[in-house]
């Protein structure tokens, strides 16, 4: 089992000149109102501000809100669990053990308890699900983990994606998927949930209502990151062990390359899907990329950003920088660093909270950040 300082984290920076949690994307949910029914001022306008440190048995690779007043922290291996907070009182709601019997879901050859390792999550619309990727399996018949440094040839077991139901609180469904999945995104409709996988270099489409793979697409090297156009018509997949993302048509899943950086890892589209931005985790800069010319501005934010969120209203933009321990925050339009903030020591995951205007920092050693933002 890896440790949290394990070549998890850092060996693939020094072997391929890319570091290793992708957006998850959700349909933006309606912004919230200011008392009096106005509108409240561009999130680039407002200003970064500690709110309250979470902390407890938690080991959060990400955090992810669902655009329905929760957050989820998913805890890999260290911790065995998916943890759920109310966003308003930023208070804990459930704990959900990783553990799941897969016989009954009608898997084969894992009999017993099996644990997961969970990743990244991404929401249904209306967030009564959250589909939580598992780094690996550990039980009865798997196999090998898989490491920082890997290809599709390494016999690297291959994993699940859970279906948490948020109003039971339980793992309701599981997914076959490949081996080490990082980041999940689900379509507009609900109809199709996007899983990439880190050591097999592809990516599973599944069939949400069946529960069945429908697409294995190779993708190339170490993709991660995905967003999902609001439309539904195409995804941006960061192809981390590359200078590229790859543009997927959802209706005939041909793929097309857009160069803008070494190492891209997190990925987020503007709302009328014309525009990704991108964290180079290889060259400490976010990137915006024109969709339509291909054209593409950079901006410098720290060493190995991560994860990306982006403000319900797209003014904004806000990135972890991992080696750095910082938080910045982008305004998306003109990429000018607006604020940058001592975080944590390698802060990892990042999610925008639309209900309260909140931003929600993962601390890979344990604790959670919570800033206003207005």
């Amino acid at each position: 089992m890896p440790v949290r300082t394990s070549p998890l984290l850092l060996s693939l920076a020094a072997t391929i000149a890319v570091a290793s949690v992708g957006v998850a994307s959700t349909t933006p949910a309606a912004g919230p109102v200011d008392a009096g029914g106005a509108a409240p001022p561009a999130a680039a306008k407002g200003r970064m501000h500690l709110r309250t440190t979470i902390t407890g048995q938690i080991s959060p690779k990400s955090v992810a809100a669902s655009g329905s007043g929760l957050v989820t922290a998913q805890n890999m291996m260290y911790t065995h669990t998916i943890t759920v907070y109310d966003a308003r009182t930023m208070k804990l709601k459930a704990t959900i053990p990783d553990s799941v019997n897969l016989a009954k879901f009608g898997v084969k050859g894992h009999p017993g308890i099996s644990r997961g390792a969970p990743v990244e999550a991404a929401f249904s619309p209306g967030g009564l699900y959250a589909y939580v990727t598992n780094y690996a399996m550990y039980g009865s018949g798997f196999g090998p983990e898989g490491k920082d440094t890997c290809t599709p040839a390494s016999g690297t077991d291959h994993s699940f994606t859970y279906r948490v139901n948020l109003e039971s609180m339980k793992i309701d469904q599981v997914y076959p998927v490949g081996a080490v999945p990082k980041v999940v995104a689900v379509t507009p409709d609900g109809g199709r949930v996007l899983v990439t996988n880190w050591c097999s270099w592809d990516m599973n489409v599944i069939n949400a209502a069946t529960g069945k793979v429908v697409r294995t697409m190779p993708l190339g090297a170490y993709p991660r990151g995905i967003a999902v156009s609001n439309d539904g018509r195409f995804a941006i997949v960061a192809i981390m062990g590359s200078s590229h993302l790859l543009r997927v048509d959802l209706r005939n899943y041909r793929t097309r390359q857009i160069e803008v950086g070494s190492g891209p890892r997190a990925v987020a589209l503007s709302d009328d899907g014309s525009t990704a931005y991108v964290t180079l985790n290889a060259e400490g800069r976010v990137a915006k990329v024109n969709l339509r010319t291909g054209a593409v501005a950079r901006a410098t934010t720290g060493n190995a950003p991560r994860s990306l969120a982006r403000s319900t209203d797209g003014t904004a933009l806000y990135v972890v920088n991992y080696e750095s321990g910082t938080v910045s925050k982008l305004n998306s339009r003109t990429m000018r660093v607006l604020q940058t903030i001592n975080a944590c020591v390698h802060p990892i995951g990042i999610t925008y909270e639309p209900v309260t205007r909140r931003v929600w920092v993962a601390c890979y050693t344990g604790e959670i950040l919570v800033f206003d933002d207005k």
